[in-house]
């Protein structure tokens, strides 16, 4: 009989969330604050600086946001685990037909419910109430190190692109040229994170693309705003 075997972009959550989310991030605000300056007639060169200051700061303060975020999440993560394991320790009896009430509202009869809640409690009593009673799984665990190293890395490489487009752009053309490379590179970014993750390519694409169009579409006006004034 010939094997079955399932694929699942389920263990990707962790790490695709970050690397979307940073390489988005690094795409928006960096164009967007190229277009704002540059809108408020500034000179190239100092908006090609304001678009590397961009970066390096954003990279840091995604890598900083992502620790401190996930970190959060991972003390909540240890202190559930530890409440659990005291009550393990208290109280067995009690902490089995726990489970098994929980196996029991999934649809499982009763008499079954106990037999599998006391054989995983066998295995792993701790595993088995983080799994199923927590929602804490290795999938879906906090790990603050890999979201923070993936943001920075992806914000920046996100944010190099428009950077790039200034250093290579005419400054008669430098606006419209950013604009237009950054809404294709969120595009880009967009179908990737949608194929990576299984969801619908159209519609990922579309999403990043729109609240691109949008914040860039802001910061120019607030440049142009402030320009004048100045």
């Amino acid at each position: 009989m010939r094997s079955h075997t399932e694929y699942h972009r389920v263990d990707r959550v962790g790490w695709l969330r970050a690397a979307v989310l940073g390489a988005n991030d690094g795409i928006i605000s960096t164009a967007s604050l190229i277009v704002g300056v540059a809108a408020a007639s500034t000179k190239p060169s100092e908006i090609l600086l304001t678009a590397i200051a961009g970066l390096v700061a954003g990279s840091m303060a995604m890598a900083a946001g992502e620790y401190v975020s996930v970190s959060s999440q991972a003390d909540t993560e240890h202190a559930d685990l530890a409440r659990e394991r005291k009550e393990l320790d208290a109280d067995v009896v009690h902490e089995r037909q726990e489970l098994a009430e929980i196996y029991v509202k999934r649809g499982v009869a009763r008499d079954l419910a106990s037999q599998v809640a006391e054989q995983l409690m066998a295995k792993d009593a701790l595993g088995a109430h983080a799994r199923d009673e927590l929602g804490i799984s290795d999938i879906s665990t906090a790990r603050p190190v890999q979201a923070a190293l993936t943001s920075a890395v992806t914000f920046a490489v996100g944010a190099a692109m428009p950077v790039l487009m200034v250093a290579i752009s005419p400054a008669n053309r430098l606006v419209p040229l950013v604009v237009i490379a950054s809404l294709v590179f969120l595009a880009v970014l967009g179908a990737i994170g949608a194929k990576t993750g299984g969801a619908d390519i159209i519609k990922g694409t579309a999403r990043v693309t729109f609240w691109g169009a949008l914040a860039m579409a802001a910061t120019a006006g607030i440049g142009k705003l402030f320009g004048a004034v100045v």
